[in-house]
């Protein structure tokens, strides 16, 4: 016999008649106003909104606030708890938008102050939490500090400016950048300025590293976080929360060592120990406020136990997986991550965030082979993520099942890693392509007028509006699995326990509950472990036994 369980029939709690508005709008005063304890961040769904590309309210083609605000519901509809936005403070944008000039303002391609307080109230209303990007590690090239710094004014001592050293090859003016560091972006570390001197980015030279030893680099960013933090946010993802304290003397490498977006090398610039004092400190910050305000760290480490120095009980709340993240299709692989991973933030009393995808890094369905079989892989990753213990980060158009756009040409690509030779691929912009709402339009729906980067036709099939009610979806197949997560009381945070299974099949139980993923490209066959509640595709039952199709998940009941 061959089951098929539709994503919209496997769902026992909502009701068909239900609106994901009306059941939002019962939880935010639990949500936001509560100052009694929930943890709600240990199993927390958190969806990321790259604010250029989820929906523009204004009609130039880039992503804005309004429209944010505009699209919340669906959000609320696919079973969210919080959205977390990237940068939308005043920028230059060399780096979209990583590289702020004001802390404090909205940039006016994305909106205004107003614009932000109206989005957070709103979310608050539909019961979705909000957090925001803060980038301490460096400023734009433009912020007030920088620009008068260089002026020669005493704001340099608040950045690296170094003088140079002599260079071995004449040729190149006697004089080096202090050491040999590398940019991240391609190319060295350092830039010299009019007056000779050198100052440090570890990024695009726009981005100026923040000297944190600083007093009053320290004071400022404690009176930034207040602003967000009075305006109503519920938390801060820190970006390059690994980066903002350098090794003293800024020792050179010693080789040629190229740093990796997300990796885990040992660099003296990266995971140095004094970024978790000014963690301890701004987590006191975020204690002092009511409604479990959170800290989340992009914090690149080269292995799980370094990672969850950043989660212990007086830290940050949660940091990235990228181990996770950057695991191949690989039944064996995926168990030792999965383990490592917990038995690190275990060991702390944190709990460990799963990710697929996100703004800096291919889609995964493209990564784990791309096309159908890619498809088939991601939505069997996905299953796989949100069963596992702990938070799950959802990043946008990921719930739709869209691939990377790799043809892109080269004179709409906007990342500045693409511009310097080598530096990391450059292509993070095949993620960042504005997501489709609708099957028609200029931009299916992402604004009235045409989008930023070009979208490809066949997104008109992958849009919300094509997706939604049909079972076989990959959009009806998250807001199934993110609905079956909040009913049963096993998922989320907690414990689980591998079970035996087939070589290339997962298989772990939470309490009244089981996971089976078939990473295998054969069909695999189990004994039948429960009931079934959602699968990624059609199952054989022969007797008591099932076959699971290749690359296919499955959530039972015990």
């Amino acid at each position: 016999m061959t089951q098929e369980l539709t994503t919209t029939t496997a769902v026992a709690g909502r009701s068909q008649g239900q609106s994901a508005d009306a059941t939002a709008s019962t939880e935010s005063t639990e949500s936001t106003e509560s100052t009694e304890s929930t943890g709600w961040w240990r199993d927390a769904v958190i969806y990321q909104v790259y604010v250029r590309s989820f929906a523009d309210g204004d009609g130039d083609g880039i992503g804005d606030l309004p429209g944010i605000r505009a699209r919340l519901p669906h959000l609320a509809e696919l079973g969210a708890d919080a959205v977390w936005l990237t940068p939308f403070y005043a920028s230059p944008q060399a780096d979209g938008g990583y590289d702020v000039a004001d802390y404090r303002a909205v940039d006016p391609l994305f909106g205004n102050l107003q614009d932000a307080d109206d989005l957070v109230r709103e979310a608050h209303r539909l019961g979705l939490r909000v957090i925001v990007d803060i980038v301490p590690n460096h400023t734009s090239d433009q912020h007030q500090w920088f620009r008068a710094a260089l002026a020669g004014g005493p704001e340099r001592d608040r950045y690296h400016f170094h003088p140079g050293r002599r260079a071995a090859v004449p040729a190149q003016g006697g004089a080096a950048p202090p050491n040999d560091w590398e940019s991240v972006f391609g190319g060295p570390a350092w830039t010299r300025t009019e007056d000779g001197d050198w100052y440090l980015h570890l990024f695009a030279p726009e981005q100026p590293d923040l000297n944190w030893e600083h007093p009053e680099v320290r004071a400022e960013f404690e009176s930034v976080l207040r602003f967000w933090l009075d305006l109503g946010v519920d938390g801060f993802r820190i970006d390059v929360a690994h980066g903002m304290v350098k090794a003293a003397g800024l020792p050179d490498i010693g080789a040629r060592e190229q740093a990796k977006l997300i990796g885990a090398q040992e660099l003296p610039f990266f995971d140095q120990d004094g970024v978790h004092e000014i963690h301890r400190s701004w987590r006191r910050l975020l204690d002092s406020y009511d409604g479990e305000r959170i800290a989340v760290a992009e914090a690149w480490a080269p292995s799980p136990e370094r990672l969850a120095l950043y989660v212990r009980p007086d830290e940050l709340h949660q940091a990235f997986n990228f181990q996770f993240l950057n695991c191949p299709w690989d039944a064996a692989e995926m168990r030792a991550v999965v383990d490592a991973s917990l038995a690190a933030t275990r060991s702390v009393g944190a709990p460990t965030t799963w990710v697929l995808s996100n703004h800096d890094v291919v889609r995964h369905p493209t990564r784990y082979g791309g096309g159908e079989r890619g498809l088939r892989r991601a939505r069997a990753a996905a299953l796989l993520m949100l069963a596992l213990p702990g938070s799950a980060y959802i990043y946008q158009g990921e719930e739709l099942g869209l691939p990377e756009v790799t043809d892109l040409p080269d004179e709409v690509r906007q990342d500045p890693s693409f511009f310097r030779a080598e530096g990391q691929d450059g292509f993070r912009d095949g993620c960042r392509v504005p997501i489709p709402w609708t099957a028609e339009g200029p931009s299916y729906g992402f604004g009235s007028a045409g989008s930023w980067l070009p979208q490809p036709d066949s997104w008109r099939g992958l849009s919300v509006e094509a997706q939604t009610g049909d079972p076989r979806s990959t959009l009806e197949l998250y807001r199934s699995a993110l609905a079956l997560r909040r009913e049963l009381p096993g998922l989320g945070d907690g414990e689980m326990a591998w079970l035996e299974a087939p070589e290339d099949v997962l298989a772990f139980a939470r309490p009244g509950f089981v996971c089976t993923v078939n990473t295998g490209a054969e069909a695999a066959q189990l004994t039948v472990p429960g009931r079934p509640l959602l699968s990624t595709s059609a199952l054989e039952f022969t007797g008591g036994n099932v076959t699971i199709p290749a690359e296919s998940a499955v959530w039972w009941a015990i």
